[in-house]
C-alpha cells in the first residue's frame, strides 16, 4: 500500500493537472462561441448561393455543367477535415470510422478511392492506415481563409475534371451542438439533384424573365466554382466549432473525474492516517503500561 508521501504527492501532482484541464475546458468555451458564430454567419452564405446555382440551372436547362453530370464510378474521391490538435474525446475516431465504412462500401464495388486531406490528425491517420493521399494541408488555424485550405480542393477538383475521379465527397463533422458533432460523409461532385433543387416558393422556369450578363454558360461556370467552395469552407467551419465543443466536453470530464480520483485518494489518505495515529497511541499505551 502507498504511503502518505506518496499518496500526498499524487494528490499534488493532481490538483496541478485538474487546474490545466479546466483551463483548457474555459479556452475552448471561448473559442467554441467565436467558432459558432463564424460558422453561423457562414450558413446564409451558403444557401443563398445554393438559390442562385438553383435559379440558374433551372432557367437553362440546355447546359449542363460538367460538376452536374454523373458518370460511371471507378474512383472516388474524398476531401477529409479533420482537427490539427487532439484532446477533443472521439471527435476526429468517429469521423474516421464513418469515413472507413463509406471506403469499404466502394472497394466492395471495385472503385479506387483516393484522399485529400485537411488537417494534422487526417495525416497522421493515413500515414498508419495507408491510402493514397493525393494533398494535404495542415496548421490552418480556429479561424483560415479559402485560400489557406483551397490546395486539396482544387486539387480534388482538377482530377475529376481531367477525369482521373468520378465522384468526390467531403467528409466532416456537422456542429449539431455543444454536446452533439455528427460525423458526415456529403456528395460534393457530381451535385446530387436535391442541392440544385428550387426551394419552396421559388418561381418555376416558365416564370423566369431575366436577361443574363454575360451569358448563362459564363455564369454558372463562375458560380457553381464559388458554390464548391462555399460548401468546403462551410464544412471546415462546421469542424472548428465542433473540434472546440468536443474538446471542452472533454475537458470538462477529465476536470470532473481528477476530482473524483482527488476525493478517493484523500479518503485513503485520511483512512492511512488514522490507522497510523491509533498505532502511536497503542504504542504509547503498550509502552506505558509495560513501565508500570
Amino acid at each position: 500500500m502507498a504511503s502518505l508521501k506518496e499518496i500526498r504527492a499524487k494528490v499534488t501532482s493532481i490538483k496541478s493537472t485538474q487546474k490545466i484541464t479546466r483551463a483548457m475546458q474555459m479556452v475552448a468555451a471561448s473559442k467554441m462561441r467565436r467558432a459558432q458564430e463564424r460558422m453561423e454567419v457562414g450558413r446564409p452564405y451558403a444557401e443563398s448561393m445554393r438559390r442562385v446555382v438553383s435559379h440558374l440551372v433551372h432557367a437553362s436547362s440546355d447546359y449542363k455543367h460538367p460538376y452536374m453530370n454523373s458518370r460511371a464510378i471507378n474512383r472516388v474521391g474524398y476531401i477529409l477535415v479533420t482537427s490539427d490538435r487532439g484532446l477533443a474525446g472521439g471527435l476526429n475516431i468517429n469521423l474516421f470510422k464513418k469515413l472507413m465504412k463509406n471506403v469499404q462500401e466502394f472497394e466492395n464495388q471495385s472503385v479506387e478511392p483516393e484522399f485529400a486531406v485537411i488537417g494534422s490528425k487526417g495525416v497522421g491517420f493515413f500515414k498508419s492506415f495507408g491510402g493514397k493521399v493525393t494533398s494535404a494541408i495542415t496548421d490552418y488555424g480556429d479561424n483560415p481563409t479559402f485560400e489557406q485550405i483551397n490546395a486539396p480542393v482544387q486539387a480534388m477538383l482538377d482530377d475529376y475534371a481531367n477525369g482521373n475521379i468520378d465522384r468526390i465527397y467531403i467528409v466532416y463533422n456537422k456542429f449539431v451542438n455543444a454536446m452533439t458533432q455528427e460525423p458526415t460523409v456529403s456528395q460534393l461532385v457530381p451535385l446530387p439533384e436535391d442541392a440544385v433543387e428550387p426551394s419552396s416558393g421559388v418561381r418555376t422556369e416558365s416564370n423566369w424573365d431575366y436577361i443574363y450578363e454575360p451569358d448563362v454558360k459564363t455564369l454558372i461556370d463562375g458560380l457553381l466554382g464559388r458554390y464548391i467552395e462555399s460548401i468546403v469552407y462551410q464544412a471546415v467551419m462546421e469542424n472548428i466549432a465542433s473540434e472546440q465543443s468536443a474538446r471542452m466536453v472533454a475537458m470538462k470530464a477529465a476536470t470532473d473525474n481528477a476530482g473524483d480520483l482527488i476525493d478517493d485518494l484523500q479518503l485513503v489518505y485520511n483512512k492511512l492516517r488514522q490507522a497510523a495515529i491509533t498505532r502511536e497511541i497503542s504504542e504509547i499505551v503498550g509502552g506505558a503500561a509495560a513501565v508500570s
